[in-house]
């Protein structure tokens, strides 16, 4: 079992054909993700070999699905094309698509994200400026490194990137069931709360690592959904414990004002949920080993 990405999955991916789309359309097909193709209108009818594996290019998200059945999309279109790249994507309907891109206009994040949801909700979305989700042994769909984890028992949500990466590291040894980048903007798709459900509802999964950082509530109503939904042990992180009030950290949603939003706020709230909270990743990653050794 995994959450919203398995080894049966259908990936194709949008702006497959640039450098960083390229670069790691190679590294996801090394971790045996099942590409089926990429997008790319001025390409379509061609084909990009990545180390004897040939993938077809398609003109449209619809015409890759009618053509291979796709249900995931990974998009490393630029910025200013970003918005139109994932609205295809939903017009196509989509099951997943997961937006890696940074620097997205907020205004243009909000529109699609609002799209999605007049049309139904039929895509999800994750991100954007996230580094994806993966499963490790079956598909990885965005930029986490494949090779420094196991599949395992653990569920990780993070905000971050780079601590996603961290925390996959420090656990190694017991393993992923899945690990989901939901970006650190102001308006993402997926969020922790979404996340924790689908974790809680995977028998596969017996712990959940949640990682948050300093600005809004995203933490603050998660530990509220925890609180009321989730039976399982889970362990967090909140990056930013050293950051000044009023100043923009990172991520673009990490700002602090007055006590909302702050480090100490958040795990406060989350420990008054239940959910031992370390003072840095690998105390977090400590809290976790320890729970799962009884």
């Amino acid at each position: 079992m995994a959450i919203f990405l398995t080894k049966e999955s259908k990936v194709i991916v949008q702006g497959m054909t640039g450098a960083t789309g390229m670069k790691h359309t190679r590294l996801m097909l090394a971790d045996g993700t099942n590409i089926v193709g990429g997008v790319n209108p001025r390409k379509a009818g061609t084909s990009v070999d990545f180390d004897g594996t040939s993938v077809p290019v398609f003109g449209s998200v619809a015409e890759a699905i009618e053509k291979t059945g796709a249900d995931v999309s990974v998009v490393f279109v630029p910025p200013a094309f970003a918005k139109a790249a994932v609205v295809e994507a939903i017009d196509a309907e989509i099951g997943l698509a997961v937006v890696i891109t940074e620097g997205i206009a907020v205004h243009d994040s909000a529109a699609f994200w609002a799209y999605a949801g007049s049309k139904g909700n039929k895509t999800r979305i994750i991100g954007p400026n996230c580094p994806g989700l993966i499963t490790p042994g079956q598909s990885n769909a965005g930029i986490i490194p494949g090779d420094i984890t196991k599949p395992g028992r653990i569920g990780l949500v993070s905000k971050s990137g780079t601590l996603t990466y961290q925390m996959m590291y420090e656990l190694r040894d017991i393993g992923f069931s899945s690990a989901v980048g939901i970006g650190g903007d102001p308006v993402i798709g997926t969020t922790h709360i979404d996340a924790l459900a689908a974790f809680e509802a995977d028998p596969d999964t017996d712990l959940i690592v949640m990682i948050g950082e300093i600005g809004g509530d995203a933490e603050e109503r998660a530990a509220d959904f925890i609180a009321k939904n989730v039976t399982k042990p889970v362990v967090g992180y909140v990056a930013g414990f050293t950051a000044p009030e009023g100043k923009t950290m990172g991520h673009a949603g990490a700002i602090v004002s007055g006590s909302s939003g702050t480090a100490q706020a958040k795990k406060e709230a989350l420990e008054a949920a239940g959910v031992r909270v370390g003072k840095t990743p690998t105390e977090t990653a400590g809290l976790a080993r320890a729970i799962l050794a009884g």
